[in-house]
């Protein structure tokens, strides 16, 4: 606590006001390149491993099967993502149907 007379008072007003403001809206992405750029991404990481394995030691190989789980997961979000935006934008048009 502050010992400065008033000085509390000086900053009361302040929070109150960021507690009242509005929180900002959230970015939107283009979901499907963000997905298109880290499912590229592991690719590039599985033909590297792929083209380097023979210098890789046997224990240390399973960094294959993680670029190669990276990738499998990257397509899958590829075919999902446009049926969850699908999903999300139904769900949101009956609510508002159902308000007005």
């Amino acid at each position: 606590m502050n010992d400065v007379p008033g000085e509390q008072s000086r900053q009361l007003p302040a929070a109150a006001a960021a507690a009242l403001r509005e929180p900002p809206p959230p970015l939107e992405a283009n979901d499907q390149l963000v997905a298109a750029v880290i499912t590229a991404g592991w690719a590039v990481a599985l033909v590297v491993l792929l083209i380097v394995r023979s210098h890789i030691a046997p224990g240390e190989r399973w960094w294959i099967w993680t670029a190669v789980a990276g990738l499998g997961l990257g397509l899958f979000a590829l075919a999902y993502v446009p049926h969850l935006k699908r999903s999300r934008e139904r769900k949101a048009r009956r609510r508002a149907g159902q308000r007005g």
